[in-house]
């Protein structure tokens, strides 16, 4: 157990926060590069407390800015795009994918006073379906190769979602290879041919015992722990009998990602991202090592389950999670449908 001053510590991560100090060290998912798309590519955004906004440039790059007018304080999620930059509907500060200003209508004819106004910007690239962003002071660091981010665009996928948590209470709950026996618990296996992008159901590797079996009769796995140079990795091992025993890994990237099996050619690479000290979304990259990724059957899988704009979960506590009684007696553990998730987690809020 820990202590609310522990507590604290690692979960505030705002500006100047020993936690906040730490994720502004990494590169962090802002957005999703399809909410950049349409006629007006402009998003905004709260990362790590802080209120910005994204926008895709007449050049092609993405930006990333101070969401409130250093001059008024106007807000820039309603400013106009045009092909310069972003410009404020107040006075017409016209502010480029650098927050260099370069318009001050209000100011004289020749007037060089914008030169010196310059609005607080962070470094992006897009990666996989994933526009990330540095927030941190100095130079970013160099960008990760993990699998996800070498991997042909064919062959990945990314989504998202909103937890109303903390981001490490959703973290913690992304590497806890004990809860898939009871939340993910289902009393009826289907047919792994169709577990298509569905998490705990395919058949395990080398063997033809489903995933729902697996989790089911077995729900007392020996957890073992390894230290690595990028964080630890996570051993669920349940032994099936004198001579067989079914290992899970989950790799955590410190501080904040992790990657775990989706089915026997498919992983999952996941962030937890705070928006402030009470909310964070997860963002995912699902990795084909097969065929490519049906990006479209994927898609629709997760839209039946969060809602756009802001990703938020269809099934929640104002629907009382769609909770029935009768199912929870003969059909899953939880009695919440066949798609159990993090969004389960209650809405524990740090006061």
């Amino acid at each position: 157990m820990i202590t609310p001053e522990q507590n604290s510590l690692m979960t505030r991560g705002g500006a100047g926060t020993p936690a906040g100090r730490l994720l502004r060290m990494y590169w962090q998912p802002a957005a999703l590069v399809d909410e950049l798309r349409g006629p007006r590519p402009v998003r905004a955004v709260r990362l790590l407390g802080e209120d910005l906004v994204l926008f895709h440039a007449a050049q092609g790059e993405y930006a990333l800015i101070q969401r409130y007018c250093p001059h008024r304080s106007a807000d820039l999620a309603y400013g106009r795009l045009e092909p310069a930059g972003l410009r404020c509907l107040f006075h017409g500060w016209l502010f480029d994918a650098r927050g260099q200003c370069l318009e001050m209508p209000a100011e004289p004819a020749g007037s060089t006073l914008c030169r010196e106004v310059r609005a607080r910007t962070y470094p992006v690239i897009e990666r996989s379906g994933v526009l990330f962003a540095y927030l941190g002071d100095g130079p970013p660091p160099a960008f990760p190769e993990l699998d996800c981010f070498v991997a042909p665009d064919s062959h990945t996928f990314a989504f998202k979602g909103m937890i109303e948590c903390n981001w490490l209470q959703a973290l913690e709950v992304g590497i806890d290879p004990a809860h898939a026996s009871f939340l993910h618990r289902f009393f009826e296996d289907e047919d792994p041919s169709a577990s298509y992008g569905k998490q705990f159901r395919a058949a395990s590797a080398d063997s033809d015992m489903p995933m729902t079996r697996l989790l089911r009769e077995f729900e007392r796995p020996r957890i073992e722990v390894e230290r690595t140079e990028f964080g630890l990795r996570i051993f669920a091992l349940r032994e099936l009998n004198e001579s067989r025993t079914h290992i899970r890994v989950t790799n955590l990237l410190f501080p904040q990602a992790f990657t775990i099996p989706l089915s026997r050619e498919m992983t999952i690479t996941q962030w937890h991202v705070p928006v402030d000290d009470e909310s964070c979304y997860w963002y995912a990259i699902f990795t084909s090592f097969g065929g490519p990724v049906n990006k479209s059957e994927m898609r629709n899988q997760r839209l039946e389950l969060y809602e756009l704009p802001d990703y938020k979960p269809r099934i929640n506590r104002n629907n009382n999670y769609r909770y029935d009684a009768a199912e929870q007696q003969s059909r899953t553990y939880s009695g919440m449908g066949f798609a159990t998730d993090t969004f389960f987690l209650k809405n524990i809020s740090i006061k």
